[in-house]
């Protein structure tokens, strides 16, 4: 079975301290699907595009073995556009413009054959069409999701319906802290998890992940880059690269999530390198290998025994 991924797919203009680009390949579902597609193929993408989408994209998604059976290509529409600007401060950016265009009415249709998956990852969407994804499922094992501050604080009821339908919650700490008016991020992460997810990952940013099950607690490192060049669709690749490699490996284990979150973690730290998709279009596993490894001495010590 494929990997089902469902989100947007944008065309961004990002400026940066060091540089800009203009219409550049964006969307969640677009980071998400290219980081998974190393791990675990097809990746079967639900989307939606207007007429004005370049064909590059569309060849460049489809060689990384991405099924778009289910993008939706509507005539006479605009794609949906964003903008931003980062500051010296990457953590702080400033919306320039939201254009949805054939983005505002999209209808998640999934293709038959996709409807059988068993993983799925729902990208950062309105939480009621996340619900109609679902509804449309036929009982998938692992369900993947990621919201913001904005649906937590406008549709936050929605939210909760959503939340006792998904396995795995992918927020940052500020939207942790705001879905549950808790301060204190082990106490935020307990109740997160008792409105459905078991799994709750934190997305920090410059000071990595930390993942949340059972009475497990997990802190991954960020990878130490000396030049973070466009922060646009980290935690989108983060999302991909997790469940990219749960998907290769159908493990859900306690040991097999941890190395999930470094293998997100990994492939993030590639995102970061360079505008827009441009340093996951030519991975090769074997470079993925090697950061993996890199993350993985980050935290790696001996115990020493302490002389009594």
């Amino acid at each position: 079975m494929g990997l089902l991924v469902v989100g947007s797919l944008a065309l961004d203009s990002v400026e940066t301290p060091f540089d800009k680009i203009n219409e550049a390949l964006g969307g969640s579902a677009t980071y998400i699907s290219l980081a998974a597609s190393y791990f675990s193929g097809p990746v079967e993408l639900v989307g939606v595009v207007g007429s004005d989408f370049p064909r590059e994209y569309i060849d460049l998604l489809r060689r990384n073995n991405i099924d778009l059976e289910g993008l939706q290509i509507i005539e006479g529409e605009k794609t949906f556009r964003w903008g931003g600007k980062y500051h010296y401060d990457l953590n702080v950016r400033d919306t320039l413009f939201t254009e949805l265009n054939a983005f505002q009415n999209f209808n998640p249709i999934i293709p038959e054959r996709f409807q059988k998956s068993k993983f799925v990852c729902l990208g950062n969407i309105d939480p009621l069409l996340q619900i109609r994804v679902l509804d449309q499922l036929n009982d998938p094992q692992l369900v993947v999701c990621d919201t913001m501050n904005y649906w937590i604080e406008g549709m936050k009821d929605d939210l909760l319906k959503l939340l006792r339908r998904v396995n795995v919650l992918i927020i940052n700490d500020s939207e942790a802290r705001l879905l549950t008016n808790e301060p204190n991020l082990i106490k935020a992460s307990r109740l997160i998890r008792k409105l459905g997810p078991e799994i709750l990952i934190l997305k920090k940013g410059e000071h990595g992940a930390m993942l949340f099950m059972d009475d497990t607690i997990f802190s991954a490192p960020a990878y130490p880059l000396e030049t973070i060049f466009d922060p646009t669709g980290a935690g989108d690749t983060f999302a991909g690269g997790f469940i990219g490699y749960l998907h290769k490996t159908r493990d859900l284990s306690s040991d097999n999530l941890k190395r999930a979150v470094i293998y997100g973690s990994s492939m993030a730290s590639f995102c970061v390198e360079q505008f827009s998709t441009k340093a996951l279009e030519d991975l090769s596993y074997l470079k993925i290998q090697d950061r993996f490894r890199e993350f993985k001495n980050l935290s790696n010590f001996d115990q020493l025994e302490i002389d009594k």
